[in-house]
């Protein structure tokens, strides 16, 4: 890391864009370099420059496109040059390389077609607009390309947020993770949010905002509930991704096929136009351009369910579809359950309803072109959502997620050896009013295996056999729990699910398979005083992993002894 990453930054300007704030304001001074914020538009067209097609909207924003290989090689806004950093460009993956690279005008709008093998990639410009729309599809996995990354000049932005390695000149973990002098961890996996969570990633400075704007991830695995990186900024420059497929923590195969648009948007500091977002854009001026595998409007359906009972009304519900080519979903109304999902491609598809992130039904369902499946009431049955068990104890609540557990907020951006992290032991005592807060929201076999639960139980509970569950929404490297009842009791070591094999915990996903481990204790384990307190050890037990915050290790989404 060079000397200018410890040096301060007087200016900060960050904007991650949701449905919730999409009009989140803008910080920090101009830009360090020049802008021309009074240059005037010229006409809507394209030149070929020899090596390169140039692109001017006839609005602020100048692009150019590499004819050899695709590369976006130059993005000017209002004059000043946006793109690049370190001799990079900006591209599909780390670049294609030698590309088929064609250009054609079809009125208000110019395409650029970009063929490498089995891949091909394309850029819009609208007349009139300060967009770039983007499309890419992959046909299959000849081709290494699961991004789009648009990388953006040093210093016009400035930003010390979680994604930010400006004050983090200290790797920790994989030269991917920081750690700052005050002991702050910052990484570009370090995003915070699911991608139902945002519509839109980038940053505002000076009185422009650049921005990224996803696309409805159709095409993309890991559903509504996965993270990724999003963006990064370093002293060398910043980069905003549309990640295609990203194999860390991943819990689904990849798709093929055309995924986007995705649009590179530049406004005057606020947040890009509604329009554009996942959900709210159309593109019928795209229809007739061409390109191999899009299908519009009309070759799409929807799916609507007039609602669902037997929820929690406590959790929010989101209703997910799913094939091998394709994934949607939307939020279920909090007063009834009703649901409403458009776009989807025809197909037959797996219809699941989650609980927070804890899946409680699935179905199936068939989609039409330019028709609507309607569902009547979904009714979730009470034995699907484990929440509504009785119990003896319980800590934490089942929702698929740590939610509510010890430093659980704090692990979606950040490094678990953060200075902000509550200390990752401690034992918990049952009925002291903090047994969710007290427990770590994830176990590591070198880090905290071996926390204790304290417990008492009626005379009439001891006389009885119970079962107790684990519940965990991911796991690292195998571990899983292994349970000790007062020293004298030990279960067998379960097996391990099926869960994703890269890093997780420690790169702000707990997001895995959820899964519910079940131990039959025997009435014989239970302490025959009642006055005594039972003890639950937790083991994680594997034989994989390496050591401190990489050995072997699993998040908690709720721990329960039934009644």
């Amino acid at each position: 890391m060079s000397a200018s990453a410890h040096r301060p930054v007087g200016r900060r300007a960050l904007v991650l864009g949701t449905a919730a704030a999409a009009g989140a304001a803008a910080l920090g001074g101009p830009p360090t370099a020049t802008a021309a914020s009074t240059a005037t538009a010229a006409a809507f067209g394209w030149s070929d420059e020899g090596t390169h097609y140039r692109v001017d909207t006839g609005a602020h924003l100048v692009f150019k496109v590499s004819k050899s290989s695709g590369d976006l090689t130059s993005l000017v806004y209002r004059g000043t040059e946006y793109q690049g950093y370190g001799g990079k460009n900006s591209h599909i993956e780390s670049g294609l390389g030698s590309s088929t690279v064609t250009l054609r005008q079809s009125g208000s709008t110019i395409l650029i077609s970009v063929g490498y093998g089995t891949l091909r990639h394309h850029y819009a410009a609208r007349s009139g607009e300060d967009n770039v729309y983007l499309w890419t599809e992959k046909a299959d996995d000849s081709v290494t390309a699961t991004r789009f990354i648009l990388r953006v000049k040093a210093g016009l932005f400035r930003n010390d947020e979680p994604d930010s390695y400006t004050y983090a000149p200290t790797a920790i973990e994989a030269l991917d993770v920081f750690a700052k002098p005050d002991g702050q961890t910052r990484s570009k996996h370090f995003s915070k949010l699911r991608v139902m969570d945002y519509t839109h990633v980038g940053w505002s400075s000076g009185g422009v905002g650049l921005w990224l704007v996803r696309s409805n991830h159709e095409k993309a695995s890991g559903g509504p509930f996965y993270r990724s990186l999003l963006r990064h900024q370093s002293a060398d420059g910043g980069g905003l991704y549309e990640i295609l497929y990203y194999g860390q923590n991943q819990t689904e195969a990849q798709r093929f096929g055309l995924q986007g648009p995705y649009v590179i948007a530049f406004t005057d500091g606020g947040a890009p136009s509604p329009s554009l977002y996942p959900g709210t854009l159309t593109t019928p001026w795209a229809d007739s351009l061409g390109i191999p595998g899009y299908v519009g409007a009309s070759g799409r359906g929807r799916v609507a369910g007039v609602g669902i009972i037997g929820r929690d009304t406590a959790y929010p519900y989101t209703v997910g579809l799913a094939n091998a080519a394709a994934q949607y979903w939307g939020a279920a109304r909090a007063s009834d359950g009703h649901f409403s999902v458009d776009g989807i491609l025809p197909g037959a598809y797996t219809l699941t309803v989650y609980k927070e992130e804890l899946a409680v039904y699935r179905t199936q369902v068939t989609v039409s072109a330019g028709s609507t499946t309607a569902l009547n009431t979904i009714a979730v049955p009470a034995t699907n959502d484990p929440g509504g068990a009785s119990v003896i104890w319980r800590i934490g609540e089942w929702t698929g997620t740590p939610r509510g557990f010890k430093n659980a907020d704090l692990m979606t951006y950040a490094h678990p050896s953060d200075v902000r992290a509550a200390p990752w032991t401690g034992n918990v005592v049952i009925g002291s009013g903090t047994e969710t807060s007290a427990f770590p929201c994830y176990l590591w076999k070198d880090v905290n295996s071996g926390i204790v639960v304290h417990f008492k139980l009626t005379a009439a509970q001891a006389a009885a056999a119970h079962t107790l569950r684990i519940g965990v929404t991911t796991a690292y490297a195998n571990g899983r729990p292994r349970i000790v009842v007062n020293d004298t009791w030990t279960s067998a070591i379960p097996a391990p699910p099926a869960q994703p094999d890269t890093r997780s915990l420690t790169n702000g996903s707990y997001r895995g398979n959820n899964h519910t481990f079940t131990y039959s204790v025997p009435a014989s384990a239970w302490l025959t005083d009642t006055s005594r307190y039972n003890t639950l050890r937790i083991d994680v037990v594997s034989g994989s992993g390496t050591t401190s915050f990489l050995s072997a290790g699993t998040a908690i989404d709720a721990i329960d002894l039934l009644a």
